[in-house]
């Protein structure tokens, strides 16, 4: 009779793609050669910076990131590179090294992995002019200092709110400007400079609306979203 109430551990991947539906991977030192060689390409990712709120899927709970990580790009149904009509990997061959140690039933191997150093946009990124704007923007646009002024709100009411506005118009002008100007695409943008602040203000409970005029207006929402 088959042991249903006991069933033996799993030993290989049964290729059920829940790892792949779940989340993307986040990069390592050792994926430099991919991105390099460009099986893995700036518009496959986005990088998150540091300060950013996101969830840490390994210690749980969410939490301001303590440096920046560069992930493979979400879409409608799992990783960018993951194809659902043949659950596989698009890039298998040359897939990240998180989803080559990862291993639901020995994660020793990824874990190891998780403590090693993650790729940094330094690594890949040689145009200085390109580096030197990166740094500006980190400066102008820092989630420690759009922190600060969130918490400021109660004390300093409409004086904190166009601090943060200042934030908003400055990242989200910047990224047209500089693919138009740097022959870059827009697709890589959020590679480059992470995710618009019109996107990731929803984590501190405040949404951005854009007016027909063009300018921004800042609302709270009832409760926080987490971008993933």
């Amino acid at each position: 009779m088959k042991n249903t109430l006991n069933p033996s551990p799993r030993t290989h991947c049964i290729r059920c793609g829940e790892c792949c539906l779940n989340s993307s991977p986040t990069l390592h030192a050792k994926d430099l050669p991919q991105v390099v060689g460009g099986s893995i390409r700036p518009d496959h990712l986005y990088t998150i910076r540091k300060g950013e709120l996101v969830r840490d899927n390994v210690r749980g709970g969410i939490a301001p990131a303590d440096q920046e990580m560069i992930k493979l790009r979400d879409k409608k149904g799992g990783c960018v590179f993951y194809t659902a009509e043949e659950m596989a990997c698009s890039v298998y061959e040359n897939r990240p090294a998180q989803c080559a140690s990862l291993k639901c039933w020995d994660t020793a191997e990824f874990m190891e992995l998780y403590r090693s150093p993650k790729l940094q946009r330094q690594d890949v990124i040689e145009n200085g002019v390109l580096l030197g704007l990166i740094e500006e923007q980190e400066k102008r646009c820092s989630y420690a200092a759009l922190s600060d002024y969130v918490r400021r709100i109660s004390d300093e009411g409409e004086k904190a709110v166009e601090k943060i506005l200042d934030l908003l118009k400055f990242d989200f002008h910047l990224r047209p400007f500089l693919a138009e100007k740097l022959g870059l695409r827009v697709e890589e943008m959020d590679f480059f400079f992470g995710r618009p602040l019109t996107e990731t203000i929803v984590t501190f409970g405040l949404k951005v609306e854009k007016q027909p005029e063009g300018g921004f207006l800042l609302t709270r929402i009832e409760r926080n979203g987490v971008l993933e």
